[in-house]
């Protein structure tokens, strides 16, 4: 299916994508204390809980799973509805993802792209990213999707 989607988009969702939803599990795998510290820049947090690295390892977990389930979408499927609803999908996820992650970081800090650190600007600017590509994928913008090749079979007299 995936060579279906013009270049552009292809790339973005079957590569980089999924090679960003790897690290987004292996961040909180590899140092749950880093990856729980690195959501805000704060000194004056306390320091992670039992129930933050929980937490955290559950995240990475899920972000293992969005991983699979892209994979699996993006390689198995033939059918170009199916891969449509699955950015639609996406894409709201994308617009609550960043929402979310500005609320927490409040006001001050989400404006202050300067003092972004590499998680905020995964969380955010990666994730707008991505959903401006899927909007530009949906809308047509990137061109049409090429179909299928069907195999003809001859017919027996």
């Amino acid at each position: 299916m995936a060579s279906q989607l013009p270049s552009f988009p292809r790339t973005v969702f079957t590569i980089v994508e999924p090679i960003s939803l790897i690290a987004g599990c292996l961040g909180p795998l590899i140092d749950v204390d880093w990856f729980i510290a690195s959501q805000i820049d704060n000194a004056a947090l306390p320091a992670s809980s039992e129930n933050a690295r929980l937490v955290a390892l559950q995240l990475g977990n899920a972000y293992g799973l969005l991983f699979l389930v892209g994979v699996a979408v993006l390689y198995t499927t033939s059918e170009l509805k199916v891969v449509r609803n699955y950015l639609v999908a996406l894409l709201i996820a994308d617009i609550t993802h960043v929402g979310l992650t500005c609320w927490g970081l409040g006001y001050d800090r989400a404006v202050d792209v300067a003092e972004w650190n590499a998680v905020t600007w995964g969380n955010v600017g990666f994730t707008i990213f991505l959903g401006l590509t899927r909007t530009a994928y949906l809308l047509g913008l990137f061109g049409l999707d090429t179909t299928a090749a069907v195999p003809v079979s001859k017919k027996k007299s």
